[in-house]
């Protein structure tokens, strides 16, 4: 978000990083984020927290990547936020590595969960968010 120049709007934003390709197009992309109306045409100075992270999500995935790596990607965005996130990020169709403790966001996006240990390095979870979470209570009470 910080790369975002905030005279422009999200449409002039993808304009300026995408100059061939045309305004009908920029805005459908913007509008799979959420991003669609007068809100794709006020300057970015005006937009929500939430809104601006849209944006930015929409300028990452322009090109398509087949990897996107999200740290924290929930932080300061509203619940609306982030369900607009976790709908677009379940239609994306390229790989993606996630790190957060948002688990309303974990349990609804992601497949598989690795978990990283200082004695035994990276190693596959069996089970969902709620799984790990139990296991997590469990280890901890029989300290």
């Amino acid at each position: 978000m910080d790369m975002l120049d905030s005279r422009l709007s999200p449409v002039e934003q993808l304009m300026k990083a995408n100059p061939d390709e045309t305004g009908e197009k920029v805005r459908s992309h913007l509008g799979s984020f959420g991003i669609s109306g007068n809100m794709a045409l006020r300057p970015m100075y005006l937009l929500s927290g939430g809104q601006k992270s849209r944006v930015s999500f929409a300028l990452i995935t322009w090109d398509r990547p087949h990897i996107l790596m999200l740290d924290e990607p929930t932080n300061h965005l509203d619940f609306d936020a982030i369900n607009a996130l976790i709908v677009a990020l379940n239609n994306y169709e390229g790989g993606l590595v996630v790190v957060s403790h948002d688990q309303y966001f974990l349990s609804a996006l992601c497949d598989r969960i690795y978990v990283i240990d200082q004695s035994t390095g990276v190693n596959q979870f069996d089970g969902d968010i709620d799984d790990y979470r139990r296991y997590l209570l469990n280890r901890a009470a029989k300290k």
